[in-house]
């Protein structure tokens, strides 16, 4: 099927040269569906659906128009590229259209590639990409709902390796962005990528024992991210969470706010409106520290006895469910160096892998890689070793630093945790 998607995209486009139009793309959809019906213990209907959805879009200069079709006969892709052409002159100009430069991405890549391999002390590339991604959602229903949504984004990432053999060590760098604007330097992304590698040559292990960890704000919004999985409606519906009682308690130390907010301009997570055709708002999860509600779609909302909060999503192939959008923890007057000298002697986590979560209980166990502070400063990069805590006691003793980039979806600082159980040598 693939190959023949790409048979008619190619046949469009070729079908729009021929036609004159200075610039085209071309999407080629197939769908296959089949449902049946039982009565009594016998089958009653059988339906079977499939076809093949096509579009094209001319350009011509600043001026851009697009056709569609369910015919792949070429006479029809020749009318479709004509009828385009002749739409796209006497479209009104549109400053902002336009393709993507044939070589822009792989210059990209190119470039943070070679930015990493001239740092001292890295040996290879592992790899280095950039991409261009754009996707456009409606949704309509017989209540009497019709909206839609598109949205864009540019990325480019570097993953380096530093040390040779089991010496080597890897770290990466990478940059997304809905706005091509707003994108790092390549050259900037593979010098941090192949900086990072380098620093955590001679990684060993660290002491083990109960010590204060600072997770680096790379790897810090996955502890907001056990939170906001724990007051999702769904596991509070089913009783599996270790804050299915905790509505109305403090969950995070005073003065701190948990805030989604899904209409932040240029995040990629932004909606006008939830998978369900609910208005979305923005709104405290936590404020000052204490619970605010849960995260809610219509089904589990009717479950809970509450309305829903417009935080439903949904693929093509499943129903509605419940999930949170951007969010914003409030951050701190410190920067992480000075959280680094506050801790005196303990572990700075930039890496996690695995992960051991109860989702009942809020037990925490994960491997981690990273830096051994002693004296409040870096001493030396470790790896293979594990944390452990409590989720609902490691959440009420954070420390928030200053560090968080605004453009994420889930803007969280560098955390300081006291206390965890660290398993090293």
């Amino acid at each position: 099927m693939a190959r023949d998607l790409e048979a008619l995209a190619a046949q469009m486009l070729d079908a729009a040269r021929r036609a004159g139009a200075e610039a085209a793309d071309a999407i080629a959809v197939a769908g296959d569906s089949l449902s049946i019906e039982v009565r009594d213990g016998a089958l009653e209907q059988a339906e079977r659906a499939e076809g093949v959805d096509v579009g094209l879009r001319v350009l011509m200069g600043r001026r851009q128009a697009c056709v569609s079709a369910s015919d792949v006969r070429p006479e029809t892709f020749a009318a479709m590229a004509e009828r385009a052409v002749a739409m796209a002159r006497e479209a009104p100009e549109d400053p902002w259209c336009g393709l993507a430069a044939p070589a822009e991405r792989e210059a990209a890549a190119l470039a943070a590639e070679a930015a990493a391999l001239a740092v001292p002390g890295v040996s290879k590339m592992d790899s280095a990409g950039a991409g261009w991604r754009a996707s456009e959602v409606f949704l309509a229903a017989t209540n009497g709902f019709a909206g839609g949504y598109a949205r864009t984004s540019r990325s480019i990432q570097a993953v380096a390796i530093a040390g040779e053999g089991l010496a080597m060590e890897r770290d990466y760098a990478y940059d997304d962005r809905t706005h091509a604007a707003d994108l790092d330097a390549p050259e900037a992304i593979g010098r941090r990528a192949g900086e990072r590698a380098v620093a955590r040559t001679g990684a060993g292990k660290p002491p083990t024992g109960a010590f204060p960890v600072l997770f680096d704000e790379r790897v810090a919004a996955s502890l907001i991210g056990h939170l906001v999985q724990a007051i999702n409606g769904a596991a509070i519906a089913r009783g599996a969470s270790w804050l299915k009682d905790a509505l109305g308690e403090r969950v995070l130390p005073a003065g701190i706010d948990l805030v989604e907010d899904p209409l932040r301009p240029r995040v990629a997570g932004s909606r006008p409106f939830d998978g369900e055709g609910l208005p979305v708002a923005r709104r405290l999860l936590v404020a000052d520290g204490v619970l605010q509600g849960w995260t809610l779609d219509l089904a589990t909302g009717r479950q809970l006895g509450l309305a829903s909060t417009g935080n439903a999503v949904r693929g093509t192939s499943a129903p509605p469910s419940p999930a949170a959008g951007n969010l914003a923890l409030t951050q701190g007057p410190d920067g992480r160096d000075a959280l680094i000298a506050r801790m005196g002697t303990g572990l700075l986590v930039t890496g996690l892998i695995g992960a051991s979560i109860n989702p009942t209980t809020g037990d925490y166990s994960r491997g981690a890689s990273g830096f051994w502070v002693e004296n409040g400063a870096i001493a030396r990069p470790v790896n293979e070793c594990t944390i452990a805590g409590n989720l609902r006691a490691m959440l009420a003793t954070i420390v928030p630093g200053n560090d968080a980039r605004p453009h994420l979806g889930r803007v969280a600082p560098s955390l300081l945790v006291d206390g965890l159980v660290v398993a090293g040598a």
